[in-house]
């Protein structure tokens, strides 16, 4: 390895191992994995499996203060001068209070299935940033008692030859990435209470091809009558293990007014889609706007040319168990 290269990994490495917070459970004193740490400002960044991140003045030499959050815990806000290795959060009660709580018996169901819309072209696609959530609306269907089995992502893979982009066969762009994903109730037409505070997250490939489907089948996740959300979110790119890695989540470019911070984009795409009759996705940037939900639409405040395509879905599929009457 140059010597240059070796300084700058050393460099890293320091940064990583001696500098690194860590957000604990202020009872279990357990890491809270993957909690949001806001700056405040539009930007922030995610902690690991272990609850760890990495914050120094020298990486954020404008930033004074930290806004931490993590599903089943009270906020807090601290300050960035003499900021502790150890940060440590109240758990929330009566968080679930709404949720509608199912168990495991032998019940006999049918699946029913609602399939995933897919698309390759780069140009029908949302560019995954670490700021924005994405949830998907389903009904319940029927009165029966009904059970989220799982849920299709659709992956817009990208060829390393961009002439050769349209071959099925063409090589794909490596990448691995990790997302968070949530489950919530209705509430009012958006996004409400989670149906679980368990902390869901899988690593996507290359490999997985034009979709990633996740297994729900142990979370016990029951319909409730007014239907519920299905969200996505990034947290960044991973190791060949799927140790979530200290992303950039912002580039700094000089304008005329000063240096602005545009979010990092990340890989895999996710493909919208106009087949879809009603408008039942919705957007919310995460460290902006007070973290409110809205419909992703036109008059929203968003500039997208997806939205200029009338492409207003990101076309999640999912499997239910309905359940029969006994």
């Amino acid at each position: 390895m140059p010597m240059k290269r070796a300084l700058l990994f050393f460099l890293f490495l320091s940064i990583q191992f001696t500098s690194a917070q860590t957000v604990l459970d202020s009872l279990t004193k357990f890491p809270v994995s993957y909690a949001t740490i806001s700056f405040g400002n539009g930007n922030g960044i995610f902690a690991d499996d272990e609850g760890k991140f990495v914050f120094t003045k020298k990486l954020y030499p404008d930033i004074d203060s930290l806004f931490i959050s993590a599903l089943g815990y009270k906020d807090i806000s601290i300050s960035t001068t003499n900021l502790p290795k150890e940060l440590f959060m109240v758990q929330e009660a009566d968080v679930l209070d709404e949720v509608v709580l199912g168990f495991k018996r032998s019940r006999k169901f049918k699946i029913e299935k609602l399939k995933p819309y897919l698309d390759d072209d780069y140009y029908n696609c949302w560019l995954p940033t670490i700021e924005s959530e994405i949830a998907v609306y389903f009904p319940k269907t029927t009165e029966k008692d009904q059970e989220l089995a799982s849920v299709t992502f659709p992956i817009a893979l990208e060829s390393r030859d961009w002439t050769k982009r349209k071959r099925a066969n063409s090589d794909k762009k490596k990448f691995s990435t990790l997302f968070k994903v949530k489950i919530y109730n209705n509430k009012d037409g958006l996004p409400g209470k989670p149906l679980t505070l368990e902390t869901i997250v899988f690593r996507a490939t290359e490999r997985n091809g034009d979709a990633f489907t996740l297994n729900l089948d142990n979370y016990n996740l029951y319909v409730p009558k007014n239907g519920f959300f299905v969200s996505l979110q990034v947290l960044g790119y991973t190791d060949k293990k799927g140790k979530l890695l200290p992303n950039k989540k912002y580039k700094e470019i000089q304008s005329p007014s000063g240096v602005v911070k545009i979010p990092t984009n990340f890989r895999p795409l996710l493909p919208f889609t106009n087949e879809i009759d009603t408008k039942r996705t919705f957007i919310k940037r995460v460290f902006i706007n007070g973290n409110k939900w809205i419909m992703f639409e036109k008059g929203n405040g968003f500039k997208s040319s997806l939205l200029d395509k009338e492409l207003y879905n990101y076309g999640m599929g999912i499997e239910l168990k309905t359940y029969k009457d006994e």
